[in-house]
């Protein structure tokens, strides 16, 4: 018998869903649990916080005794039942790509948010009802049955999103006979055929690179919003991608909605095939530790810019304009003195993808976005400019996915080193397990293609000669980060101060302009610290702070460069 799950949103002003879900049961007692986090986030979500009204029934109808064991399980006696019903209210208020969420226009479900499961019933096919308004149309990559949804196993649940809504927009495109659907909803005017040749050339190359699809069709789910949202989150058939504002998704939003789509796509064999052992398979109930972030994300934000250059939809300028902003978050980060990025990984289960401490650790995505070309250029040329990363992300595919396992750092390591014919093990210790600083690297693998990394000093003032990051607060500044031995630190500014004015002038809006017209004088900043008005005065040092990074193509290659440039290019 399937388990069945049933949503229904009478009010959905009220923002919960009532969900009931159908198990048979065997035993003297069930657990009952729900998800405590969700892949593609790898942290705790502890979704049962929203949780309402939880109820349990036999199969008579009949209340059901049960306890809660944990933050999200229950054990609920089952000696007199057959199967139970559990009934509860989801709060779903978060619009997210990875949420669930309700509202009078449409119902938006991460199932691996709101779906609880037995052990005992997880391999049995799962059957949802939605009890949504007729005219709403449903988007999802589970199978459709009789006007139910259909997944083979929790497992699929879990990883299947899907948006219900009258305003759905539908088009689709086929790449070696894989159909692609797309999906948007909200208020957008799509530019299809724009979207459907570009989409069609990133895919195309992706396909090519690993010789074929994962899974037999794709869904692109687009939530498109009115305010500035960017995310995006893999899943095996499917990825939703929330986008905005709506104006500026086909306007000068359009390279976000290329460089997002291209990511999750690449996740289809990254991360959703190609699997970190430690999450082989996924363990819903609690952390799955893993350093391996450099791969599942760093490489993944890596070759996703790179498809879309490889593909011809970037031309060289717009793939080193995204290259400069990782550069720029690594070089911006003091965490990377402190904390590896394998360090980082296993941490995001600690403290989440928030920037938490100042300096105290780095992101999984830019160090390993940048580690993954540095190898793909070392592979290059141990190889005479034969093979790249992307034939090492194959093998991985082939010879672990396709036979079942996941993939370990010392596989990892041990293809590399095979591809490269010699060893990783510095490489490893000091970059990846270490905090050696990776200009060295960065630099020899920008020269073997040619090109060159250049910094100048921020033209910002506040940035280039006192240290500090500021955001404007009305006429105001909120200080977000300080570089270490800077005039800004050692005035005694410090993280979230207000800046309100120079030298006894109201900053209006124009904090770099008072700045520079006060360039050779003393400078006094007059901040708001704690409810206090507080005075620094910051003293002068002959040198300049943060940087502004840039690669520049070089003028003329040598024939080596130019070999190597054109293998990884293409």
């Amino acid at each position: 018998m399937a388990v069945k799950y049933t949503f229904s949103i009478d009010n959905p002003t009220q923002q919960y869903i009532l969900i009931k879900a159908t198990f048979d049961v065997k035993n003297e007692t069930t657990v009952v649990d729900l998800p405590s986090w969700r892949p593609g986030r790898y942290e705790l979500g502890n979704f049962a916080k929203n949780v309402k009204g939880f109820k349990i029934f036999n199969q008579d109808n009949k209340r059901v005794a049960f306890q809660k064991i944990s933050k999200d399980a229950w054990e609920v006696d089952t000696k007199e039942c057959t199967s139970i019903r559990v009934e509860y209210n989801y709060y779903a208020i978060d619009l997210n790509a990875g949420s669930t969420y309700l509202n009078a226009d449409q119902l938006y479900v991460n199932p691996v948010n709101c779906c609880v499961y037995t052990v005992d019933t997880k391999e049995e096919v799962a059957e949802i009802e939605l009890i949504i308004p007729k005219e709403w149309k449903v988007a999802t990559s589970l199978t459709k049955e009789g006007g139910k949804l259909v997944a083979t196993n929790f497992d699929e649940l879990a990883d299947s999103p899907f948006i219900c809504s009258e305003t759905l927009q539908y088009n689709q495109y086929e790449v070696e006979g894989i159909v692609f659907h797309l999906w948007m909803n909200g208020e957008v005017k799509p530019n299809w055929p724009k979207l459907i040749k570009d989409f069609k050339a990133f895919t195309k190359i992706q396909i090519k690179k690993y010789l074929e699809f994962p899974v037999p069709e794709y869904h692109f789910l687009f939530q498109i919003v009115p305010y500035k949202a960017y995310h995006g989150v893999e899943h095996c058939k499917s990825t939703v991608i929330l986008l905005g504002p709506s104006y500026d998704v086909f306007n000068d939003g359009y390279v976000s909605l290329l460089g997002v789509s291209s990511h999750e796509l690449y996740h289809t064999w990254n991360v959703k095939a190609i699997r970190p052992i430690e999450m082989f398979p996924y363990d819903f109930k609690t952390e799955n530790y893993s350093q391996l972030g450099f791969i599942c994300e760093g490489v993944t934000t890596y070759m996703g810019d790179l498809m879309l250059y490889k593909s011809g939809v970037f031309d060289l300028n717009h793939y080193l304009v995204e290259m400069n902003a990782q550069l720029q978050k690594h070089f911006d980060n003091f965490g990377r003195f402190n904390y590896s990025v394998a360090e980082s990984s296993f941490d995001t289960w600690l403290d989440g993808y928030v920037p938490g401490a100042p300096a105290r650790k780095v992101s999984i995505y830019t160090e390993g976005c940048l580690l993954a070309f540095v190898m793909d250029v070392m592979l290059f040329q141990a190889t005479d400019n034969q093979f790249g990363l992307d034939i090492l992300m194959k093998k991985l595919y082939f010879d672990y996915h396709l036979k079942g396992k996941g993939v370990s750092e010392a596989d990892f390591k041990y293809e590399l080193e095979n591809q490269a014919g010699h060893s990783f093990d510095e490489f490893f210790q000091d970059f990846i397990h270490g905090n050696r600083p990776f200009e060295s690297i960065i630099t020899e693998a920008l020269d073997a293609i040619g090109m060159e990394l250049i910094h100048t000093p921020s033209t910002k003032y506040s940035m280039g000669r006192l240290g500090m990051k500021t955001i404007p607060n009305g006429a105001n500044f909120i200080i977000k980060q300080l570089y270490p031995g800077s005039p800004a630190e050692l005035g005694g500014l410090m993280l979230e101060d207000e800046i309100i004015a120079v030298n006894g002038y109201s900053c209006q809006g124009e904090l770099d302009k008072w700045l520079n017209y006060f360039n050779n004088d003393i400078k006094v900043i007059t901040i708001l610290r704690s409810g206090r008005v507080v005075e620094a005065k910051l003293p002068e040092v002959d040198r300049n702070f943060f940087m502004d990074y840039k690669i520049v193509p070089l003028k003329k290659l040598t024939k080596a460069q130019q070999n190597t440039f054109d293998s990884w290019r293409k």
